[in-house]
């Protein structure tokens, strides 16, 4: 997708919608990231600011906790299947930076499985002087012996990639390494790579991926591998990846002018055969050699028409040689969408959301056609897919809710389920409640929340209350059990909400679409509305109403707060775009244009209605926002944050701010980050709500 000095005159004052050309920005320089008049700026105000905040009562005890949930050595080791081993990743006190483990099923199966290590990121810092971060590991099918770890200086985007034998658990000496890049790099056999990385000069695009995929071959300069396809500068990127089935393997190339929308080409003897489908559909694999794809607009071929948000699937060479006959293997519905697909050996797995509640089916392929069945779930909440193999049926699921701590549960076969591992309760649910309501946004359409109350709620107006959103990219936020917020708020006596306002794909595609470019203002209604339905049930008021996002959901609570600061007391804006005049042309932001328009051209006339920078106004009173970002979030600049908070402290607006010198996107680089981070929100949070 994941951003001259001002001097203050009296006199001088901004009107509503004022912005400045980008050369009459004042506060460019804070653009430069690691400028040192910038970097000075960003030290000294993250010192006075997390200082201030270091000091509200409640800080240190909520610091604690959060660093004991966080680092505590009984939460869930989420398991990747890979060959014969489980694969995680952990961190904790001990393991700062994180250890990449391993243990076999049946251990893992067991309350204290016997974890071997095979990487020590802590080690591996120390050894070669570098500040890793971990970013993953890519295994070679099928036996998985060789990976392509991935490390990032300092949590950001652009990474470091090395071959690693998980046999003798070294480095390769000699093998395939890619140096520091926004790259894409996948296994296609033991000796050959695919790989897009920064080539030189011209060969990444403006959004700052790689726009040339090559077919590298071992023993070889990176210089001397194969071009397979080149895309151009405007496209978002280019890549090729191997899918490894027990029928085959299935070479593709994908090129991606814009989020959403792409062209497939399938590699055969050297050739790439274009996959005729509608480019904003989403191909979901190939099972038993049966080309899956779930749509996001309707399509009609073949003498049929197949609405948005179905999947699809038919016969991958009846479809090369003309076939357009698809069997439709989910019917969406008005408030039922598809979420994820997995597949084992012999099945299908699908799960959806039925009005934001997971249900999970088991599909299975035979010479009469497809069948399926409901796998019944725990309750009404949220369910994540693990272990899945094509060499057996077994799989994982992890269930999760509000108030119910993670549990896995073995699916042997698919069949009947076994709860062998839950997280602790890392807070006292005993009264607390949750429920779901709607609220009428501007248009009148309803949008749906949840709402967990503390024990001994009461509808009085006068509940400090923490309302979240994102709304945007088509991500659905689902109902998950969070041991920092039940800690550090929910138990304390505040009440947590999440809004699933448009701009996510809670209810498919047409959520979605219904809050992009010239309709982006309908998510903010939406949050609104949300918001002023919280303060008509009395559930809280605007004394006591605080506002959270990132990311997306920093420009979300950046815009609301701007439109009607009246209505909050509080307002989190973690990692945000604020800038919406320059976004396309920070970092990642060139990507995203498919979301927010191109202020470049014409849609500048919408977004500079609800660009939060240039919609700031001198004669408002907002309320004291709490941004933070990261020096090292190559995703979205860090400049949207400074200079928003820059320019609210030269009009006279109190804010805080805090920048972490590391982190990425995710602003935290480790666990105690984390807890650090947190802390210091839930106790500007308490500052401003109680």
């Amino acid at each position: 997708m994941r951003l001259a000095i001002f001097l203050l005159i009296a006199a001088i004052l901004l009107p509503v919608g004022a912005g400045f050309a980008d050369d009459a920005d004042p506060y460019l320089w804070l653009e430069e990231v690691e400028g040192e008049k910038a970097l000075e700026w960003v030290k000294e105000r993250s010192a006075t600011d997390t200082a201030e905040l270091e000091a509200v009562p409640e800080y240190g005890e909520i610091h604690e906790r959060l660093l004991e949930i966080f680092n505590s050595s009984d939460r869930i080791p989420y398991p990747a299947l890979r060959g014969d081993w489980i694969y995680n990743f952990w961190q904790d006190k001990d393991h700062v930076r994180g250890i990449w483990r391993r243990t076999n099923l049946d251990s893992y199966l067991t309350e204290s499985p016997e974890w071997e290590t095979v990487i020590d990121v802590d080690a591996l810092a120390e050894a070669e002087d570098e500040n890793w971060v971990w970013k993953g590991g890519s295994g070679l099918y099928p036996d998985y012996h060789q990976f392509l770890i991935t490390l990032s200086r300092g949590g950001g985007d652009a990474s470091v990639t090395r071959e690693f034998d998980a046999v003798s658990k070294e480095f390769v000496a000699d093998g395939f390494f890619v140096p520091e890049a926004k790259a894409q790099v996948s296994w296609k056999d033991e000796n050959t790579l695919w790989i897009g990385t920064d080539f030189g000069e011209g060969t990444l695009t403006e959004s700052g991926y790689p726009r040339l995929v090559k077919e590298w071959q071992r023993g070889t300069s990176l210089d001397s591998a194969e071009l397979v396809y080149e895309g151009s500068v405007e496209d978002v990127s280019v890549s090729a990846y191997s899918m490894h089935t027990p029928e085959g393997r299935y070479d593709l190339v994908n090129k991606t002018p814009e989020f959403f929308r792409g062209t497939s080409f399938l590699r055969r003897d050297g050739e790439l055969v274009k996959l005729e489908f509608p480019e904003d559909a989403e191909m979901k694999g190939i099972f038993k050699e049966q080309l899956l794809l779930s749509l996001r607009t309707d399509w009609t071929v073949g003498g049929n028409t197949y609405p948005a948000d179905a999947l699809l699937a038919i016969g991958l060479e009846d479809f090369l040689a003309g076939g357009r006959s698809f069997d439709q293997l989910f019917q969406p519905e008005d408030r039922i969408s598809l979420s994820r697909v997995s597949t084992t050996r012999d099945h299908l797995l699908v799960t959806t959301m039925d009005n934001v509640s997971s249900k999970l089916y088991k599909y299975s392929f035979t010479d009469k056609g497809w069948t399926h069945k409901e796998i019944e779930l725990p309750g009404l909440g949220s369910v994540g897919i693990f272990g899945t193999s094509d060499l057996n049926n077994d799989f994982i699921i992890n269930y999760t809710d509000f108030t119910t701590p993670s549990s896995l549960y073995f699916m042997p076969d698919g069949e009947a389920s076994r709860l062998f591992k839950s997280a602790p309760e890392f807070f006292d649910s005993e009264g607390m409640t949750v429920e779901q309501y709607e609220a009428a946004s501007k248009d009148d359409t309803m949008i749906p929340y949840f709402i967990v109350m503390p024990k001994g709620f009461e509808a009085n107006g006068k509940n400090p209350t923490m309302l979240y959103g994102y709304g945007g990219f088509e991500i659905s936020m689902r109902p998950r059990y969070s041991g920092a917020t039940g800690a550090a708020w929910v138990e304390r006596g505040g009440v947590s909400v999440l809004a699933n306002i448009r701009g996510g794909g809670e209810f498919g595609p047409k959520w979605h679409q219904a809050a992009m470019q010239e309709k982006h203002q309908n998510s903010f209604d939406d949050f609104i509305a949300v918001a002023e339905d919280l303060i008509a049930r009395k559930i809280t008021s605007p004394e006591h109403l605080g506002i959270v996002g990132g990311s997306n959901g920093g420009l979300l609570v950046g815009a609301c707060f701007v439109q009607r600061p009246e209505l909050f007391e509080a307002v989190v804006c973690q990692v945000p775009l604020l800038d919406m005049k320059r976004y396309n042309k920070l970092l990642a932001g060139a990507s995203w244009m498919a979301e927010y328009g191109n202020p470049d051209t014409d849609d500048w006339e919408y977004i500079k209605t609800w660009s939060p920078y240039h919609n700031l106004d001198q004669d408002k009173d907002y309320p004291k926002v709490f941004f933070y970002t990261s020096t090292r979030d190559d995703r979205v600049h860090p400049g949207h944050a400074r200079k928003m908070v820059k320019k609210m402290t030269d009009m006279g607006k109190p804010v805080y701010y805090y920048e972490n010198t590391e982190g990425g996107h995710g602003v935290a680089a480790n666990l105690n980050q984390r807890a650090y981070m947190w802390g210091l929100t839930y106790a500007y949070l308490w500052k401003m709500l109680k």
